[in-house]
């Protein structure tokens, strides 16, 4: 069974967003708290952005053109 993402679940359907916070309860409590604090337009911008996100693979490494680990 494939897991979903918090982002692969429809917002629209009441039933798939009760699922989405059973299984993202802190995830669900930060947009919830992230929505009451950002306008609509606002939030659904973020929203979707996150969506984008969650899409494309990340290669941590990616940025490090040296064989070694960089340090601090």
């Amino acid at each position: 069974m494939t897991t979903r993402s918090f982002y692969d679940f429809n917002r629209g359907n009441p039933q798939e967003r009760q699922e989405q916070y059973k299984h993202y309860p802190e995830l669900a409590l930060f947009h919830i708290a992230l929505r009451e604090e950002l306008g609509e337009e606002e939030y659904n911008a973020f929203y979707r952005a996150e969506q984008e996100a969650q899409k494309r693979p990340v290669n941590p490494m990616s940025h490090q053109r040296k064989g070694k680990w960089v340090t601090a």
